[in-house]
């Protein structure tokens, strides 16, 4: 992961269910927390693009479901802007699975769907396996 400054607005909730845009087995997984997420006392953390969350497999093969992973944010369906005005948003919320946190290395080997372009900045592994970069 790379030190770069991304600010989107945070749409995935503490609690949210998103796809995997992977093929790493799993097909669905809980949001339990954000790592980095700051705030007040007792609100519960949200994810935007390029955040690392940490989730629980909900739907996937046998050996991955009710797994706690690490995760990375690749779509979501809330807009936000970018710093030279243009606004994205996507059809879903989706996130990569992630093998070692520390290098950003992806659990699969293909991403399915475009990925955003602040997540090919901050987790340049993931950013390899895009097919489309928007």
């Amino acid at each position: 992961m790379r030190p770069i400054k991304i600010n989107p607005v945070r749409g995935i909730p503490h609690g949210a269910v998103i796809n995997i845009a992977d093929n790493s087995g799993a097909r669905s997984l809980r949001v339990i927390s954000v790592k980095g997420f700051k705030s007040r006392t007792r609100q519960l953390g949200c994810a935007g693009v390029a955040d690392l969350v940490t989730g629980s497999v909900v739907t996937g093969d046998l050996e991955m479901r009710h797994k706690v992973v690490q995760a990375v944010i690749i779509r979501q369906k809330k807009e936000y802007a970018r710093p030279d005005g243009m606004r994205v948003s996507f059809e879903d919320n989706a996130a990569v699975i992630i093998k070692d946190v520390r290098l950003g290395t992806p659990k699969g080997t293909v991403v399915k769907g475009p990925v955003a372009k602040e997540v090919a900045l901050r987790w340049s592994q993931v950013g390899k396996l895009a097919s489309i970069l928007l």
